[in-house]
């Protein structure tokens, strides 16, 4: 895909909006809309208190076939492309068929990104110079760390393509939302209207939060129930 066709709708109202919300909450939100498969499961946050918030720009491996590896690692492979093609508030989203022990980003490649303006980097596969990338102090995501690089067992193939990641379907332009939970994709054709309802979805729950802390049951609150949806307009006011 060619980088200028790749979907920007991240307004700063939108980052603003998805920066306060829950994970959680947001992907609540899409199992409602019938996606189950949205939440990148297995993968640990480097810094599990840092907010991520951006746009998903994909990068594939595949399986290493020695005869074939010096073809797609040769020049300006995939993944240096990727790094070189990544603009203000982009998340590197890679592919790496859930294989814990090979490299899939270093340290002075994420460097790269991250000098470039990109705001995080997920991988289903594993970091190499862990250590080193925390120290960028940058939203990370990650299933391992292993210190063989990618060669080993992959073969940089493409970017900005779909992908899967973590069992999730991703396209370049999707919105990546990451908290402690863990990080989720947003469709970007919805990712407005995801972000509307999240955001009424915990101001209900912000009520239901205060009467359980005055005593109450949860019973009726959360979910809220139409006996109590008086209640929790009153409250609104």
């Amino acid at each position: 895909m060619n980088p200028v066709d790749i979907p920007d709708v991240l307004t700063e109202d939108l980052h603003n909006k998805l920066s306060s919300l829950a994970v959680a909450t947001i992907t609540h939100q899409l199992q409602g809309r019938g996606i189950q498969h949205a939440f990148l499961s297995d993968l640990r946050p480097l810094h599990p208190h840092q907010r991520l918030v951006g746009r998903a720009r994909t990068l594939r491996y595949v399986a290493l076939r020695e005869d074939r590896l010096s073809e797609f690692s040769a020049g300006q492979n995939a993944q240096r492309r990727i790094v070189e093609a990544v603009t203000n508030g982009d998340v590197i989203v890679i592919e790496a068929r859930d294989v814990p022990d090979a490299g899939t980003v270093g340290d002075i490649y994420a460097l790269r990104a991250f000098h470039l303006g990109a705001v995080g980097i997920i991988t289903d596969g594993a970091l190499r110079d862990t250590e080193a990338i925390a120290e960028l102090g940058k939203p990370v995501y990650y299933r391992a760390s292993h210190g063989s690089t990618w060669g080993r067992r992959h073969m940089p193939f493409s970017h900005d393509e779909p992908i899967t990641c973590a069992g999730v379907f991703v396209e370049p332009g999707d919105v990546i939302v990451g908290d402690t939970d863990g990080a989720v994709v947003i469709p970007h054709a919805i990712a407005a209207e995801v972000a509307a309802d999240a955001e009424a979805q915990e101001h209900r729950e912000a009520f239901a939060i205060e009467r359980v802390r005055a005593g109450e049951s949860p019973q009726g609150i959360f979910p809220l129930s139409e006996e109590r949806r008086p209640d929790y307009e009153a409250w609104s006011k």
